[in-house]
Formats: structure tokens, C-alpha cells, sequence
């Protein structure tokens, strides 16, 4: 059980990846419960603002002060961390080898979600109200955006890596942060394709998840590495 951000991080890197938001979903999380089920007397406590005890307020810290560790909505369309050791596992599991614009010729991506990944790669880094204003995101294709980016998210072509406040016309801040996204190049600021292929790197993946925890399901492990 970790005490602290650092120990938390400390975590992420033995384990390798863990799942966010306090629910293994039958795979492994370095915090295993959420803001509903805390244990009695836990020192670790969700959504009370502290930096320290906080794994909410940990899923930016880790964006904003730790370089090898990645958060995004990469399992199960849920939130997850990526240790920049195993990056290169899932890269090769998930994209193959292939860039985006490789993804986009043979039509395993919408145009749309490549005029959310053109918007991102050509800012380097551009807060989520910001994407939807330079996309001409409508309350008639807002869903649609949002399953777009979830979708570039866990096929490791973006990813999150920051927030920044959200600016009125006086250039004041106001309401909720907004999370800032770039591509998963800009972020390590290195390619990180492994050469492996993706059944190799699958099963390094498949043992370690065995590893963190021998009860996990076929199903669910394939349905993880695979996103």
C-alpha cells in the first residue's frame, strides 16, 4: 500500500503500468480503491485536494513533474498509467509499426479523428477547449469528438500531458482546468518503437499482468493490452 506521490510513482515503475481512477477492472491498479470505498484509517484519499494523499490531484502531478510515467485513457476506454519501460510494448501491440497517416490510408481511422490528431500535432501542445474550437466541435458533434480523442488516446497516437486554465475575452481564468493533449512523440520527445513484433511484445505484456495479479482473466487481459 503506498503512502505518497512518491512512493506512487516509485510503483508505477516496479509494476509497469497500473490502471487509474481506483478500479483494477480485473487487471491491476497501484491504488485498488476509489472515493467510495477507502479503506478505514487509509492515509490515501481521493478528491480531498492534497498533492500528497490525493491519487486524483497525482494524475497531473505525474504529467507535470515526472517525464517517464504517461496518463491517458488507455485501458478500457478508462483512465491508465504507462511507465515510458513498457511504452514501447504497447506501441508495438497497438500501432504496429504504423504511423497515423499509415492508419488513415487503409481506413482504421475516421477523417475526423484525423483532424483532431492534425489540430494536436500542429500546436505540440493544445488544451481540450482549444481542440474544439480550431475542430468547429458543435453540441450536435460533441460525442462523437469525444469517443474520437478517447479513441486516438488508446491507440497511443496523443496523449495527455498537462491542464491549463481556461481564459475569458479579458484573458482571466475561469472554471475547470482543461486537460492539455499532444502527440505520444511530442511527449517522450523521442521515438519510442520498439523492434519487436506485436505478438512478442504481447506476451511480455501478457506475463507481467499475470505477474501483478494470477487471477486475471484471458478476456480481460486481451481486452487491456489490446485497448
Amino acid at each position: 500500500m503506498v503512502n505518497s506521490f512518491e512512493e506512487f510513482c516509485e510503483e508505477i515503475h516496479k509494476c509497469g503500468f497500473s490502471m487509474g481512477g481506483g478500479n483494477a477492472k480485473g487487471i491491476y491498479a497501484v491504488i485498488p480503491y476509489d472515493w467510495k470505498s477507502t479503506p478505514s484509517g487509509c492515509s490515501i484519499v481521493w478528491h480531498t485536494g492534497d498533492a500528497e494523499t490525493d491519487p486524483w490531484e497525482w494524475r497531473m502531478r505525474v504529467l507535470e513533474e515526472r517525464k517517464e510515467i504517461a496518463y491517458a485513457k488507455v485501458f478500457f476506454n478508462a483512465s491508465g498509467y504507462i511507465a515510458k519501460g513498457w511504452y514501447p510494448y504497447f506501441l508495438a501491440v497497438r500501432r504496429q509499426g504504423m504511423t497515423l497517416e499509415d492508419w488513415y490510408e487503409i481506413g482504421k481511422i475516421s477523417y475526423f479523428e484525423k483532424q483532431i490528431y492534425d489540430v494536436i500535432a500542429a500546436n505540440k501542445r493544445i488544451a481540450f477547449h482549444d481542440i474544439k474550437n480550431e475542430c468547429g466541435i458543435t453540441k450536435e458533434t460533441n460525442s462523437l469528438f469525444e469517443r474520437a480523442l478517447v479513441n486516438l488516446q488508446k491507440n497511443l497516437f496523443i496523449t495527455m500531458c498537462g491542464r491549463m486554465p481556461k481564459l475569458n475575452k479579458y484573458g482571466e481564468p475561469y472554471g475547470w482546468n482543461s486537460t492539455v493533449f499532444c502527440t505520444v512523440e511530442d511527449f517522450w520527445g523521442e521515438d519510442l518503437t520498439a523492434d519487436m513484433d506485436a505478438e512478442e511484445a504481447y506476451q511480455v505484456i501478457r506475463n507481467r499482468i499475470l505477474e501483478l495479479n494470477p487471477e486475471a482473466q484471458e478476456k480481460n487481459i486481451k481486452k487491456f493490452i489490446l485497448g
